[in-house]
């Protein structure tokens, strides 16, 4: 099986340094890029293979369905393939365009691998001196020249943080500014569980080309229900705070919260619900400014107890150890990381936006019959 790693990341002369050395680092690499720059208005993706003495071969291929990043999925693999037919080729090092995520290229080449692929690691190469430069960009990917399809909706700053908290690995590749220690303790608060390691590094090559990637356990890293969020933290001038409670929020205060608790912190993300929606567990992810609210399914509690079974085991242990006797594994778990932070005035405001000790009494009948002021954000639910 050929061995393959995705280099991904916005910071492209990072991820360019990150695979240079991995070319020059490990004999037989061979690395491939699909160029979606302009693909919009022309209607191609260039790809080019090359190793570390030069470009091997170039190519194109059309859009599928308008959009760059499908073209991508539908020619990566056949490529990897070719690749594979060469034994001269030891690695593949797919190299992501600036705002490809790593999540759904691992999924394809792990799905329609053939069984000749072998995924070995997902790596996000990082200019330090940029984490928070990016972070709290709120910029439209569009605006900046990054759009993957003419309908991505995306920002900088939420495609960066899933690049970042996606990927095992992190590769230091510093630039001409220099990065401080509040830049290096950002990186650690937002992936506490990352490798972090510089492209220069010894043992870089090893980190990415050993071992094997597994996309299943990644996505449920990042899900609301099992996602394994960051602790409490606080140093040079970074911190992280952890906000959790039972009680459930009240739609319209939380609601009218929203900009406050999002400008907050550069970075939110985590797990909550709302009293007129006490079944559906919410996910909340929010930077740069703008807020993602998604609905990630019903609450264990809310399943009958013969459907568990068919609930994956990570999100059954996760449930436990959030479980209350009266509400189950409902529960309010949001964290919040960035310099600055005011820790107290942010649990004040996320506190006031609890249902009230009458408000609680009154039960889930009063509690269903509240004004729903998230509809324009969830699609409507079942009342």
């Amino acid at each position: 099986m050929l061995p393959v790693a995705l280099v991904g990341g916005l910071h492209a002369d990072a991820r360019r340094s990150a695979v240079r050395r991995l070319l020059h680092g490990v004999p037989g690499s061979v690395a491939l890029h699909h160029d979606l720059t302009g693909a919009a208005a022309h209607g191609r993706v260039v790809r080019t293979v090359r190793h570390a003495g030069g470009v091997l071969r170039g190519g194109e291929t059309g859009l599928v369905n308008d959009c760059a990043c499908c073209a991508l999925r539908a020619d990566l693999v056949p490529e990897l393939l070719r690749l594979a037919d060469d034994a001269r080729c030891r690695l593949a090092v797919v190299e992501l365009w600036d705002s490809v995520e790593p999540r759904s290229m691992a999924e394809v080449l792990t799905a329609h691998g053939a069984g000749r692929l072998r995924l070995t690691q997902v790596v996000t190469a990082v200019d330090p001196a940029l984490a928070l430069r990016y972070l709290a960009c709120g910029d439209d990917l569009a605006e900046a020249g990054l759009a993957a399809a003419a309908s991505d909706q995306r920002t900088v700053a939420d495609t960066w943080a899933r690049q970042i908290e996606y990927a095992p690995v992190l590769a230091l590749a510093p630039g001409p500014e220099p990065a401080d220690a509040a830049d290096a303790e950002l990186l650690d608060q937002l992936h506490p569980t990352a490798r972090r390691i510089g492209v220069t590094d010894p043992g870089f090559a090893a980190a990415v080309t050993g071992g094997a990637f597994d996309p299943a356990a990644a996505t449920a890293r990042q899900h609301p229900a099992t996602a394994l969020l960051p602790q409490d933290a606080a140093a040079h001038g970074v911190a992280t705070t952890v906000w959790r409670h039972r009680r459930p929020f009240h739609p319209e205060r939380l609601y009218a919260a929203l900009e406050d608790l999002t400008c907050a912190a550069p970075r939110s993300r985590g797990r909550f619900w709302l009293a007129d929606r006490p079944d559906t567990l919410l996910g909340w992810d929010a930077a740069g400014g703008a807020l993602s609210v998604d609905n990630a399914g019903p609450w264990l509690a809310a399943l009958p107890a013969a459907a568990w079974d068919l609930v994956p085991a990570e999100r059954r242990v996760a449930a436990a150890l959030d479980w209350d006797d009266a509400l189950g594994d409902r529960t309010q778990h949001l964290v919040f990381t960035g310099p600055g932070l005011d820790v107290v005035a942010l649990r004040d405001r996320l506190a006031g936006c609890l249902l009230t000790d009458a408000e609680y009494a009154a039960g889930r009948p009063a509690w269903r019959r509240l004004a729903s002021a998230f509809d324009a954000l969830l699609d409507p639910v079942p009342r």
